[in-house]
């Protein structure tokens, strides 16, 4: 099958295109710019096509002649990240239609059972994407997750870096909220599945199964990175105090860590997960959250090339921030 990845050079994007090579699928990849495709050890492999996800003709241009369309094009920074998302969407629909695509797979987040007045402006945003590409009339799979464990994810890495950064962590009550991580190998599986799966429109919760604090998460991850660490209860902290102190102790961008830390209210939890085992191969196992941890923090054979590594592990096209501080 033809298939288009717009967003191939982000985190999952990076990782999904060589399994949708490996499932025998031809890929057309997206970037902004041509040029940083070449980071990427696939390059060779695919088609690539400089796209904007905001300037209409390119992303019609893109998905022409296509079966199925990823569309894995997030924004976090900026004041007006959300209007920038809106009319991406509704770019890669109306292309999608143009194109007469069998189906549209897009990856966004949980989300809570709650008013959309309720939710961060970036769990809203995530939300508002999903409604528009289901709107366009071609089949859309939501794929929806909440913190996806691997060495270069966001959300992991701003993890890691603020537990490095901070001997005593700081805990407010809304740390109790629940989450359920799910690794990058699930993630990847789940989305290559979809691409086969029958054309529906419908939402699929991605998650390891295990359910936990945000404080519980991080002490898992301290015990799994060696750390030791301090909780204090300070329950009466604000978010928005947080969210301008924490980019400090982080090399994430400041916008990006701000977004995510407004979304820690809520208990990121699946809703239906039984409803992922339709994606996945058979057989295919979902990691244990401690397990994709130790994977995500293993340091790698230099001389394996990036190929032949372990995809919840670092990879040489990574993000520069991402990674150990000490690193």
């Amino acid at each position: 099958m033809r298939v288009v990845v717009m967003g191939a050079g982000g985190y999952v994007g990076s990782r999904l295109v060589p399994a949708l090579l490996a499932a025998g699928h031809q890929v057309t990849a997206t970037f902004t710019r041509a040029a940083a495709a070449e980071r990427f050890w696939w390059v060779d492999r695919v088609e690539v096509v400089e796209v904007d996800v905001l300037d209409r003709p390119t992303v019609r241009s893109a998905v022409a002649g296509a079966e199925a369309l990823y569309y894995l094009v997030h924004g976090l920074g900026g004041d007006d990240f959300a209007t920038s998302d809106r009319e991406g969407a509704y770019n890669a629909a109306h292309a999608a239609v143009r194109a007469g695509l069998g189906r549209i797979v897009y990856l966004g987040g949980l989300v809570p059972a709650v008013a959309d007045g309720d939710l961060s402006p970036h769990l809203r945003s995530r939300r508002e994407v999903e409604q528009v590409l289901t709107d366009s009339g071609v089949p859309t799979l939501a794929l929806r997750a909440a913190m996806v464990v691997g060495s270069g994810s966001t959300s992991f890495e701003i993890m890691r870096q603020l537990s490095e950064r901070l001997p005593v962590q700081v805990l407010p009550r809304w740390m109790d909220s629940r989450v359920e991580p799910v690794a990058v190998t699930d993630v990847v599986a789940a989305l290559v599945g979809a691409v086969t799966a029958p054309a529906v429109s419908r939402a699929f919760d991605l998650g390891s199964g295990e359910r936990m604090p945000y404080a519980a998460l991080l002490r898992l991850y301290a015990d799994r990175a060696g750390l030791r660490r301090v909780q204090v209860r300070v329950p009466g902290l604000p978010t928005a105090l947080v969210s301008r102190l924490a980019p400090a102790l982080t090399r994430a961008p400041a916008s990006t860590v701000q977004s995510l830390v407004e979304s820690l209210h809520h208990d990121m939890v699946c809703g239906r997960p039984d409803l992922m085992v339709q994606l996945i191969p058979r057989g295919h196992a979902r990691t244990p959250v401690a397990e994709a941890i130790d994977r995500a923090l293993a340091v790698p054979d230099a001389a394996v090339p990036d190929p032949g590594r372990d995809i919840l592990g670092p990879l040489s096209s990574d993000a520069a921030w991402t990674g150990s501080l000490s690193g």
